[in-house]
């Protein structure tokens, strides 16, 4: 099955694509950081303070049985072109 990546914090294990062809959310929630798509990243800016709140916050895993033993959130990031170091 394929797997899809999270629009907020890099995680590749969605089980639907965050938002359609057409732009229109899955309404899936991310086990990793939590957003749930068509409610919480309408918007590049508000994608954008998702991922600030939730590092500030700890970068905890929303559903943390599911998180790797290996995890490590800047390789996470980096699947969506972030780099942790230029984060404010």
């Amino acid at each position: 099955m394929t797997k899809y990546t999270c629009l907020i914090c890099g995680y590749s294990g969605l089980n639907y694509p965050p938002r359609d062809e057409t732009g229109a959310p899955s309404y899936e929630i991310c086990a990793c950081c939590g957003v749930e798509f068509g409610y919480e990243d309408e918007t590049i800016l508000a994608r954008q303070e998702y991922r600030k709140k939730w590092i500030e916050a700890g970068a905890k895993w929303f559903v943390p049985n599911l998180k790797p033993t290996n995890w490590n959130l800047k390789d996470q990031l980096a699947n969506i072109g972030e780099d942790i170091n230029q984060l404010s």
